[in-house]
């Protein structure tokens, strides 16, 4: 022990004895004051003289300190004026935010301690704010993910060379949303729940999860590859023994983030084929109701028929091939993990419309079967646009049919969305792209009640 330690008692202690004899003596001031005045009161000739002298000089000292106080007001500093730093240190401080702008900002920094430390020190000196951060594990490494709200004046390259600077690896950047803010907790077990309510939220729910990214299903024997993170695949098998493959380019996956879409496929898998149970009523000029709902395997019979009671050149302008071979992609495009089917019932419960809308890529495809005797009255339209509402509920914000360039039908029906449209011909092939952000306001709810035209 150095002499400093041994002499801080001491100092401690004369310290006290000096205050509490201070105290000792303010009190006997104190009541020998007070007897003092008792015996002016009541013993002198002067003592209502002297009470009355006391009671205006109070209320002059109230007085006064109430203008004092409103001349020399003691409150928060102004916007203009910095607050001192704590501990009264001197500090440069960072200027106001003003206009701000979300990054989501992916870098690799190794796994020791103080990585972080420097990365968010970094991030404080150029007035960045943290909103929320998640660590990505791996061997060696870890991969750090933020959410940072920057000034608007930080471009780009200075926000990565921020952070290269403070020890970080492979940076990624990407602006965000508000809708970016949910805790991935939060975001996984809504994703979840989409998921299991409906089998075709599977492949929505993992784009979501992922941002933007390819996402293809191969059958049992298309595809040799284990399942796992392969850098920028992602693979996850199915217990058909199917795989599906995760493709996304500009950022690597990670094995938390496989782990996620591993549990969502395991869920899937568990509650097996489920279709929700929705419809809405559709009612023609004629006077004829029709029922709009979701379809699925069980469909498959009443499909058929309608295949029957269709003309050749119907079949050859959805399917695009032989007639003979309209009737073997039903259990492909009734399945739904593939997308959403959409059946048009009459009260005897016949199919006369069938709409599909089938998850590709970052994009969905739609198609439309209507039977020859119910054409030209509206079912066509009708769905295109439900399933256009359905396809914004998914996220999905273009969808793109197939057809032959002289199908003006399907032309003229995809025109009716009152959305941009982009063209494309290769071969007689046309393919229609339509931007549904576009069109969001005149989308209305996919199972409203709606009366034909």
């Amino acid at each position: 022990m150095d002499d400093t330690t041994r002499t801080q008692p001491r100092i401690t202690r004369a310290q006290r004895w000096r205050r509490d004899s201070v105290e000792i003596a303010a009190i006997f001031t104190a009541v020998a004051t007070a007897d003092l005045v008792a015996n002016l009161v009541v013993h002198g000739h002067d003592g209502p003289v002297l009470l009355v002298a006391s009671a205006a000089a109070l209320v002059a000292t109230a007085l006064f300190h109430s203008w004092w106080a409103h001349r020399h007001p003691h409150g928060p500093p102004t916007p203009d004026t910095p607050a001192p730093p704590p501990g009264g240190a001197v500090s440069g401080g960072v200027p106001g935010f003003g206009e701000t702008v979300l990054w989501r900002v992916r870098t690799t920094v190794e796994d020791s301690p103080g990585s972080l430390g420097r990365i968010c020190t970094a991030f404080a000196e150029a007035g960045v704010n943290i909103v929320s951060m998640q660590a990505h594990p791996l061997p060696t490494v870890t991969v750090d993910e933020f959410f940072v709200r920057a000034p608007a004046s930080l471009e780009r390259a200075e926000l990565v060379r921020t952070v290269a600077a403070a020890g970080g690896d492979d940076i990624w950047t990407d602006r965000a949303d508000a809708h970016d803010l949910v805790d991935v907790p939060t975001h996984v077990l809504a994703l979840a729940t989409r998921t299991a309510l409906d089998a075709s939220e599977l492949p929505v729910a993992l784009r979501q999860l992922f941002g933007r990214c390819t996402i293809r299903q191969y059958p049992a024997a298309g595809r040799e590859a284990a399942a796992g993170v392969d850098g920028h695949l992602l693979r996850l098998p199915l217990p058909g023994g199917d795989l599906i493959e995760l493709h996304r380019p500009h950022l690597p996956f990670t094995p938390t983030e496989f782990a996620r879409a591993q549990a969502l496929v395991e869920l899937d898998a568990l509650l097996g084929p489920r279709v929700p149970k929705v419809e809405a009523r559709l009612t023609l000029p004629a006077g004829t109701d029709l029922t709009v709902r979701r379809a699925d395997a069980a469909d498959k019979a009443a499909a058929l028929e309608m295949h029957r009671r269709c003309s050749p050149d119907t079949l050859r302008k959805r399917y695009h091939g032989p007639v003979r071979d309209a009737d073997r992609y039903l259990d492909h495009l009734l399945d739904p993990r593939h997308g959403q089917t959409l059946a048009v019932e009459t009260s005897d419960g016949r199919i006369v419309a069938l709409a599909h809308l089938m998850w590709d890529d970052e994009g969905a495809e739609v198609a439309l079967l209507v039977e020859d005797a119910w054409q030209r009255r509206g079912l066509g339209v009708d769905l295109l646009r439900r399933m256009a509402a359905l396809a914004l509920e998914a996220g999905v914000v273009t969808v793109y049919a197939v057809t032959h360039s002289s199908n003006t039908g399907l032309i003229s029906t995809m025109r009716r969305l009152a959305a941009p449209l982009d063209y494309q011909v290769e071969e007689g092939t046309l393919v229609i792209t339509a931007h549904l952000a576009e069109a969001a306001d005149s989308l209305p709810s996919p199972w409203q009640v709606r009366p034909g035209r």
